[in-house]
């Protein structure tokens, strides 16, 4: 791979060389350029009515796009839709099977969710930090505090996952560890890792695709990868560095390169993706390390972060700490007083009896969530919008060459 490494920058160099001269960038580069800028300015807030008509059209026309593949493979979409009419009518006959078929059920729908969720930190919302942040960090303290509180973990099910309500028959004190509750949320962090790894696989394919097909993807990520190439040798400030460091590891090490980038929060890991696709890491190769890293060794480290940082004395501590900041600290150690109380009432069906005042927390969280899924589905709107005009500036060109 080193090889192929030297041979890209050679490659990239002789495009800006000619006979020992640099030229200036070509026409066609400078048009590509000025493409780009135009579509990135077809957005929401700046042109609306464009943005959501051609979004309209990008949707009809993926959906026209999915009709005809799936056409083309009928014969397993008949296999599936088989399947699934003789799993539907399993689920509707009553039986001595419909316990293990609700059993089923309940644990591919909660696998599911975190899944979902895994890949939207990937692929939707950008850093890959904010359903862990909205979700799966806050599910991870609740069962923490809930566990200690409780001195168990064998929450009844139902309500649980839906809200944690402490058995009828609670357990010894002392007798909750690290480990219990790293198995009890085990499943739920797997998945969600697993997501995370599953949507890192589409700057794998396209980097991919390009090297194979021999065509620029309209990618900023590897057009900033393809100018780190060229200029390698020249990289000066810490950013690029980094940059330069992950693509030498993956590219070098490989396999366990890879792992080591997968199993630590690295927002630079995209990188990671774009240069196994571009040198032609085997699928498996690149996929088992970064589901390995992900799903095992990064979700245990950030489990074990949330359940020491949430575990009862060092909650205590903190809000303790929140209380001597001078001036300030009694006021905002309050709120957070009143909602761990009334969390522990929850715990203990006493919510009833408890004043139903919201607290400033609880309503940051939920217009937080709110926020992020707005700007979820914005960016998809503009995303799609933008690719429709892609499209039309293809059509104008090739009709241009004709």
């Amino acid at each position: 791979m080193a090889e192929n490494g030297t041979d890209l920058r050679r490659m990239a160099m002789s495009k800006e060389q000619h006979n020992g001269n640099f030229t200036e960038p070509s026409p066609s580069s400078e048009q590509k350029k000025r493409e780009r800028e135009e579509r990135l300015d077809i957005v929401l807030w700046k042109k609306p009515l464009i943005t959501l008509q051609y979004f309209f059209l990008e949707t009809l026309l993926n959906l026209k796009e999915l009709t005809i593949k799936l056409w083309h493979r009928r014969r397993i979409v008949v296999s599936l839709l088989l399947l699934l009419a003789l799993l539907t009518s399993a689920y509707y006959i009553e039986g001595a099977h419909q316990q293990y078929v609700l059993y089923l059920e309940k644990k591919l729908l909660w696998c599911a969710y975190w899944v979902g969720l895994g890949i939207l930190s990937s692929v939707g919302l950008g850093t890959g930090l904010h359903t862990f942040l909205l979700y799966l960090g806050p599910h991870i303290a609740s069962v923490t505090l809930a566990a200690y509180e409780c001195n168990s973990v064998n929450f009844p099910e139902p309500p649980y996952p839906d809200q944690i309500i402490c058995p009828d028959v609670e357990g010894v004190e002392g007798s909750i560890s690290l480990w219990t509750i790293i198995s009890k949320v085990r499943l739920e962090a797997c998945m969600w890792g697993a997501g995370t790894a599953i949507g890192e696989l589409p700057p794998y394919f396209m980097a991919r695709a390009a090297r194979l097909s021999g065509e620029e993807p309209d990618d900023e990520e590897y057009q900033e990868f393809e100018e780190m190439l060229e200029h390698a040798q020249t990289a000066q400030d810490f950013a690029s560095r980094a940059k330069l460091a992950v693509q030498n590891l993956v590219q070098k090490v490989g396999f366990f390169g890879i792992l080591a980038c997968a199993s630590i929060p690295n927002p630079l890991f995209d990188l990671a993706g774009i240069t196994c696709g571009h040198f032609l890491v085997p699928f498996w190769t690149f996929f088992g390390a970064t589901l390995i890293g992900k799903a095992i060794i990064k979700m245990h480290i950030q489990k074990l972060f949330v359940i020491i940082t949430f575990s009862k004395h060092i909650v205590e501590q903190m809000v303790a700490l929140i209380g001597a900041v001078p001036s300030v600290g009694p006021s905002l150690q309050k709120p957070f007083q009143q909602y761990l109380e009334t969390q522990r009432l929850k715990l203990h069906h006493k919510a009833e009896g408890a004043p139903q005042s919201e607290n400033w927390l609880s309503w940051m969280f939920e217009k937080l969530v709110i926020v992020m899924v707005c700007y979820f589905i914005l960016s998809i709107i503009n995303s799609m919008a933008q690719s429709y005009a892609k499209r039309l500036q293809q059509m104008s060109s090739e009709e241009k060459t004709k």
